[in-house]
């Protein structure tokens, strides 16, 4: 490999050589995510990873895939690129862990205007970071060079996780009834939506980004790049402990859009508004942008990550399990017979 080098191909904007060193300077991070069943290092075809069957019957494995969005429009702004890949490992095993998976594996995908070992580095020191929280491990990814495709100075992030469940354990919506509890598993900001709305509700550029607000408790640039959390853990420790009967990731499209997709038609989602613990972010995009109540909860996840249901009898057992693996957690609401969907009152 310390041979390959094309002068023509460097002219035309592709430095290969940054490439390898690129990949040299990321290995000491994927190496933290190295857990059992990682066959493989770096800079083959394929990763390899060995699954461990122990106590699963039905082995099904569950795929998902996402990137980081406009968020990474603050990121280039700040100059800031060791978070947003824990935001990308985030927004893939989130949705996995929704029917009762566990994450095994990760791959990334960077595309950049011109590929800065230094930066890309750091951008996967983001993911590796993001694939220890999730308990899974980085077998592998793709660095690739786009001159006049992007400016110099810009890239986009996506990755895909792949998870297993025992199939008789995937979780099933259709056991809900109403009067089942519901349980918010409290988010760490924005996350990685609604940010087309943000930067037009903020204007984003470096001055304003680095304004300090009281109500924040910091600048809005650090407020808005804090990564999205990684719910893995939780989750695990929470179906160890109840039956739990769906659980929504709530991501783009808020409350209204996320929640009817772990419901059945006849069940809606009764949230008492007074009981949705706001983050203060929220309330500041809310104001500065003058926008709606409704629009909020149908873009934003509102200080809400995740949204649990389990039996009336079980909520304090699952708020336990939740807050002893590190997350805050609260009921929000109820399920009751009405085919809306979601009912906020």
């Amino acid at each position: 490999m310390n041979n390959s080098f094309s002068e023509s191909y460097k002219k035309a904007g592709v430095d290969v050589t940054a490439g390898y060193k690129s990949v040299e300077l990321m290995k000491e991070h994927i190496a933290r995510t190295m857990i059992k069943g990682a066959l493989s290092g770096i800079g083959g075809f394929g990763g390899l990873f060995e699954l461990d069957m122990t106590g699963i019957q039905k082995p099904v494995l569950v795929s998902g895939t996402d990137g980081v969005g406009t968020k990474i429009k603050i990121a280039f702004i700040m100059d800031k690129h060791d978070t947003v890949g824990i935001d990308c490992v985030a927004m893939c095993v989130n949705d996995i862990i929704c029917c009762g998976a566990k994450p095994q594996f990760f791959l990334d995908y960077i595309a950049c205007g011109k590929n800065f070992p230094e930066k890309i580095a750091t951008i996967v020191s983001g993911v590796a970071e993001g694939c220890v929280q999730a308990q899974c491990a980085l077998i592998g990814g793709e660095t690739a060079e786009h001159p006049g495709l992007m400016p110099e100075d810009e890239y986009d992030l996506a990755g895909f996780s792949v998870g297993v469940v025992d199939k008789d354990k995937i979780l099933q919506p259709d056991t809900q009834k109403a009067g089942d509890v519901l349980i918010a598993i409290k988010s760490s900001g924005v996350h990685s939506n609604g940010f087309s709305l943000v930067r037009r509700v903020f204007d984003v550029n470096e001055q304003n980004l680095n304004m300090h607000f009281n109500d924040l408790g910091t600048t809005l640039g650090e407020c808005l790049l804090t990564p999205t959390r990684i719910y893995v853990k939780a989750v695990m420790s929470l179906l160890d402990a109840v039956k739990v009967k769906s659980i929504s990731h709530i991501t783009g499209g808020g409350f209204y859009e996320n929640i009817p997709r772990s419901l059945p038609k006849n069940l809606a989602a009764k949230i008492e508004r007074n009981a949705v613990q706001v983050l203060p972010i929220f309330d500041l995009i809310q104001r500065t942008g003058d926008i709606p109540e409704r629009d909020m909860f149908n873009t934003f996840n509102m200080g809400v990550g995740m949204i649990v249901s389990v039996d009336k009898n079980d909520a304090d057992k699952a708020i336990a399990a939740i807050k002893a693996a590190g997350e805050d957690a609260y009921v929000l609401g109820e399920l009751v017979e009405s085919e809306e969907g979601v009912i906020i009152c």
